[in-house]
């Protein structure tokens, strides 16, 4: 773990979320006295692990290092990735790959449907606790993971349940104003399960005996059969449990989505009732998918982490989690391009940044207070400034290269740093994959090349002869300097509102820059011209001008579409 301490006094008064958080958690220890500060997520297996589960491990983990920060590591943490893998399947997800094979076990808990998947799970539920575990794992997170199923089975929740018959009316005081009056009727905090069946019952109570720490109801059958309420022979239904948890595990934080929000009070009162503590919440607005849409695990809707992490690095999955937690997001795949060159920008500035800046940066955030070095492109020998190389950068390397394989765009990296190398910049060699994958699938199809207009033209080869007579060598400010003059002499890119802008030297409007983009790269937007020329060559740069000036571009990307029209 990360030595926070030398963050103290910064931490104090930083003004980013997690600190926030975290203070709120400093004044609660205080008050307690506690010695221990515990950490919850909870993770319903009803579906595949999504985005959004992955959101409130890493973002509870950001208030967890605040803390640590704030306390110097002083009083030890500890962070539960609960499973409600107790919970009766109700319905059968969409993405499962036989959804017959199910039927016959709907309501019976996630740990004792059968497998669908394959593999060595023994279950449902067992499958998709295995699936969660493997992304926080991959990801780094020191967490504990803990099962619904196993925590009734062997005794940690006993005594908060015994409690629960104990103080059966006060519980369910608290639940049936909250309840319409049919369901008032047949309402119970405690769910049974069937010893003939199997499955989890919805059904009222007959009696409840607080001294023998049992119910008794009327199974399927009409048999009335009394259960202990230990030893994983009931579950309480989900509100209650939320609170029983809390008193159980004496929880000191859990944050969960806007849909949890008006149940939060339910919660707090049914833990008090149980004899806890009600922990800090915090609740985060919900993930959208590209259509506006919650996104679900029963549905698939969305990302899924496998997804993202196809196409970009998980910090920068991160780094979506740390903005704005309280404004609704959209993830989906046109999100991930700005994601990754953001998560870049900001690893670029933390070595500049003193500390108070350091904490609202979100590398901070999402390195635990200990992000690793930037990596930029510098030329060996002289003092010409380094290049950051970005997601959009190298997705045009991959488009006017006609890059397939990372041997390809490495070849530019190189001519550029030579002694840059897939193992001296690991986090470069990643990226390029990515772009790579993400160009061929979501870019590439949408391009829109067009052909330059007479202005254009004239601009375009006057901007190709003006790089031609440039030295090999020219640094990206040259370049980008050469551009600005290219179009200082051209009325259509004249700007003389700039800043600074003089009569004899008028400033130059993004018109100029639209044009390049749209008609070299066939994109609306692009990277820093001056960056991507230095790294693509200059002579291959003005290669490119003029077969744009031709026409050619525009004929390659008809020919593939043509083909990709064919092939459907």
């Amino acid at each position: 773990m990360t030595d926070l301490s030398r963050f103290r006094d910064a931490a104090q008064t930083s003004a980013a979320w997690p600190f926030e958080e975290a203070r709120k958690l400093v004044a609660r220890i205080r008050k307690s006295g506690k010695r221990q500060v515990l950490f919850e997520t909870g993770y319903g297996p009803s579906g595949l692990p999504h985005i959004g589960t992955f959101g409130e491990v890493a973002r509870t983990t950001m208030v967890r290092r605040a803390f640590e920060a704030l306390t110097g590591g002083e009083i030890p943490t500890r962070l539960i990735c609960f499973s409600d893998d107790m919970d009766g399947m109700r319905k059968i997800p969409d993405n499962v790959p036989d959804r017959a094979f199910l039927e016959p076990h709907l309501q019976k808990p996630l740990t004792s449907v059968p497998n669908p998947f394959g593999g060595d799970y023994e279950s449902f539920g067992h499958h998709n606790n295995a699936m969660l575990r493997r992304f926080l794992d991959t990801f780094g997170f020191e967490y504990e993971f803990m099962s619904a199923t196993e925590c009734y089975r062997n005794g940690t929740f006993d005594t908060v349940l015994l409690r629960a018959a104990e103080r059966y009316q006060a519980i369910m005081d608290v639940m049936l104003p909250t309840l319409g009056p049919e369901r008032q009727a047949t309402y119970s905090p405690f769910l049974p399960i069937s010893p003939k069946s199997g499955r989890v019952l919805y059904v009222p109570m007959k009696h409840v005996d607080a001294k023998a720490g049992t119910v008794t109801f009327l199974d399927e059958d009409g048999a009335e059969t009394t259960l202990p309420v230990t030893g994983g022979h009931v579950k309480l239904q989900w509100k209650p449990d939320f609170g029983m948890r809390w008193a159980a595990l004496d929880v000191d934080f859990e944050m969960f989505g806007k849909d949890h929000q008006t149940n939060a009070g339910i919660y707090d009162r049914i833990c008090a009732i149980l004899g806890g503590i009600p922990p800090e919440h915090y609740v985060y607005e919900l993930f959208l998918d590209d259509q506006g849409q919650k996104i679900s695990k029963s549905k698939g809707n969305g990302l899924t982490i496998d997804e993202w992490l196809t196409y970009a690095s998980p910090e920068s999955l991160a780094l979506t989690m740390f903005h704005k937690p309280r404004e609704a997001k959209r993830l989906y795949f046109d999100v991930i391009p700005r994601a990754v060159d953001e998560y870049l920008q900001f690893l670029d500035a933390f070595p500049r940044q003193d500390q108070k800046n350091q904490l609202g940066n979100p590398v901070w955030h999402i390195h635990g207070g200990n992000p690793p070095p930037p990596e930029r492109l510098g030329k060996e020998g002289e003092n010409t400034p380094s290049e950051k190389v970005s997601f959009s950068l190298l997705m045009n390397l991959v488009a006017v290269a006609n890059a397939e394989e990372k041997g390809v765009l490495w070849g530019f990296l190189k001519r550029y740093a030579p002694s840059a190398s897939p193992e001296s910049h690991p986090r470069l060699d990643a990226l390029v994959g990515y772009a790579i994958r993400y160009f061929e699938d979501f870019v590439k199809p949408k391009k829109a090349y067009r052909l330059p207009d007479a202005v254009e033209k004239a601009a375009f080869a006057a901007l190709a002869d003006k790089l031609a007579g440039m030295p090999a060598d020219a640094t990206a400010e040259a370049i980008q300097e050469a551009a600005y003059d290219v179009a200082r002499a051209v009325p259509r890119y004249q700007d003389f509102a700039a800043k600074g802008a003089t009569p004899e030297r008028p400033g130059v409007s993004n018109a100029w820059f639209a044009a390049i983009y749209n008609v070299l790269l066939g994109e609306e937007r692009g990277p820093r011209f001056g960056s991507f020329a230095v790294i693509y060559g200059i002579e291959n740069t003005v290669a490119l001008i003029r077969k744009a000036i031709a026409g050619e571009l525009v004929a390659a990307h008809e020919a593939f579409r043509s083909a990709r029209r064919v092939t459907g």
